[in-house]
């Protein structure tokens, strides 16, 4: 034992020889947590966390006319969709939502391979669709950064933020009853620290760079696409960039370009488009009917109308997700169409049930009943006509290509005057009425079937993408449509040879209702919806 504790002592002073690892516990023993974390930083023992806050972040803010934006290698991008995960990580996001998707685009033919996958979040675009159709500004694009933030709190959740942005980028969360998207982490911009999705990346393929607004809007010409397979640039000016080193095929297309992929049937909208639109028809034809003095229950005309006015706009409620926060509609007036079909409906309704008591009251009850009816019948027909063109122009503005303008301008009105005319016939004896029913209804059915010219188109268009669903998919709904209308057709027909028949009529009038409103469901389900390329399934 003398031996080995001998070994210990210097032979000179005797004193105990201090090892290296004796050193480093004194050390260990004498720094604090903070000390040690940053003496291994400073002596680079562990990597440095430095280009998560500087190498993929701006180092200064953005000037006047510009902003921030997401900027995209594709060279290095692998698709582990490890920005996904980062974003629902970091930003708390319930099980099933997602900000940030990765898509796939492919090569078209077998000569030129070709695979490339593509991360996507929110374009913060310099014309924000989503901003622009908001009927109660829940959208803000802020001044100082560009950032396109969406205030939870102003929500009401109708969706049409969805249906407006072509990149899919708003989703809509059930159980809150409204929209949330990416506000490219804002927080942390403000701190110096990058977006979760730009920290999670591993090979560093998403930075946050600043761009000139105003390049941006050179940049975006009709026909211009940010990425292939991406939507026309010229709509909502999308500030994201994608760079690539690589040579890139002729012709690439989404992964799921041949994908038909149902949109969601928005079935209080079904209602609220066909009822409100029944109930427009209906007063004009009661008010023509009243002028051109035409024997009929004009009382019962105008009950019915009302009765589909008030069905139709509060089926439209069952479509919000907070329904209460509805008469803030206002605030969207300027720009938004579903703002003004909410103020227009909003007003009609009142002017149909005062029009309606009006009819129902004696004649001696209301001194002045003519000048009052006048005003009455002017709001009612401009109220209502106004509201279904407000109606025609939020499905048209969203760019959808079976949605276009002209199509669903004659859908629309076609079916006002259609089921106008067919209730009206419930009512007056009149063969007017069925004669409108006979020569409009096949008019309108007849160009619902020029969809399936499309069949022939070559590639993957819009529209014969929706030819294809009503070939296929919904094929039976397509039928049972047209069987529907061709019963009806049939029942006035018969009826104009047989004399009255308010059986045949009334048989009629049903097969119209449901005919219109199986259009209408196809009308949302068969629409071609653009977003990025390649996205099925995330």
């Amino acid at each position: 034992m003398e031996t080995l504790d001998s070994a210990r002592f210097s032979k000179a002073e005797q004193v105990p020889l201090r090892t290296l690892i004796d050193e480093l516990l004194q050390e260990q023993q004498s720094l604090s947590a903070v000390e040690r974390f940053s003496q291994r930083h400073a002596g680079d023992i562990i990597p440095a966390q430095q280009k998560y806050y500087r190498d993929l972040i701006p180092l200064s803010t953005p000037g006047p006319g510009e902003q921030y934006a997401f900027q995209v290698n594709l060279d290095i991008c692998t698709g582990c969709k490890a920005c996904v995960s980062g974003c629902h990580s970091l930003n708390g996001l319930d099980e099933g939502e997602s900000w940030r998707q990765v898509g796939l685009l492919v090569g078209s033919e077998e000569s030129e391979p070709y695979q490339q996958t593509v991360t996507a979040a929110c374009h913060h675009c310099v014309e924000p669709a989503c901003m622009h159709g908001c009927p109660v500004a829940a959208y803000d694009k802020d001044f100082s950064t560009g950032i396109v933030r969406h205030l939870d709190d102003q929500c009401i959740g109708c969706q049409y933020c969805v249906l407006k942005c072509p990149y899919d980028v708003p989703k809509y969360h059930a159980k809150k009853g409204i929209v949330r998207k990416c506000d490219m982490c804002q927080s942390r911009l403000k701190v110096g620290e990058a977006p979760a999705c730009v920290q999670a990346c591993p090979t560093q393929a998403i930075q946050i760079t600043i761009v000139k607004s105003d390049e941006i809007r050179l940049a975006s010409r009709p026909a211009q696409q940010m990425i292939a397979g991406a939507f026309d640039s010229s709509y909502t000016q999308p500030t994201t960039r994608y760079h690539s080193r690589k040579s890139v095929p002729g012709k690439i297309r989404p992964a799921d370009a041949y994908q038909l992929r149902l949109e969601p049937a928005h079935y209080p909208l079904v209602f609220m488009l066909v009822l409100t639109q029944l109930s427009v028809g209906l007063f004009a034809v009661q008010i023509v009917n009243s002028f051109c003095s035409l024997s009929g229950n004009g009382a019962g005309m105008t009950l019915l109308a009302l009765a589909a006015a008030l069905l139709g706009v509060i089926s439209s409620t069952l479509h919000l997700g907070r329904p209460l926060g509805a008469w803030r509609a206002f605030l969207g007036l300027r720009r938004s169409w579903l703002s003004r079909e909410i103020l227009i409906f909003g007003a009609y309704v009142p002017a149909a049930i005062f029009y309606t008591a009006l009819q129902c009251l004696p004649e001696f009850i209301m001194p002045m009943r003519s000048s009052v009816t006048w005003v009455l019948i002017v709001s009612l027909l401009v109220f209502g006509f106004s509201g279904v063109f407000s109606s025609v122009m939020i499905y048209a503005d969203t760019q959808r290509e079976f949605w276009r303008l002209s199509t669903t301008t004659w859908k629309f009105f076609g079916t006002t005057l259609i089921l106008g005319a067919a209730a009206a016939a419930l009512f007056s004896p009149s063969l007017l009425w069925v004669g409108v029913v006979i020569v409009l209804l096949p008019i309108k059915l007849t160009l619902e079937c020029d969809i399936f010219r499309h069949l022939q188109d070559e590639g993957t268009t819009s529209l014969s993408h929706t030819a294809r669903i009503l070939q296929g998919t919904l094929g039976r709904l397509v039928m049972l449509r047209f069987g529907l209308a061709a019963l009806g057709l049939g029942s006035l027909g018969m009826e104009m040879f047989s004399g009255d028949s308010l059986i045949l009529r009334g048989f009629a009038f049903i097969c119209l209702l449901c005919g219109e409103w199986l259009e209408r469901v196809y009308f949302f389900r068969a629409v071609k919806a653009p977003r990025m390329p390649g996205m099925a399934g995330n």
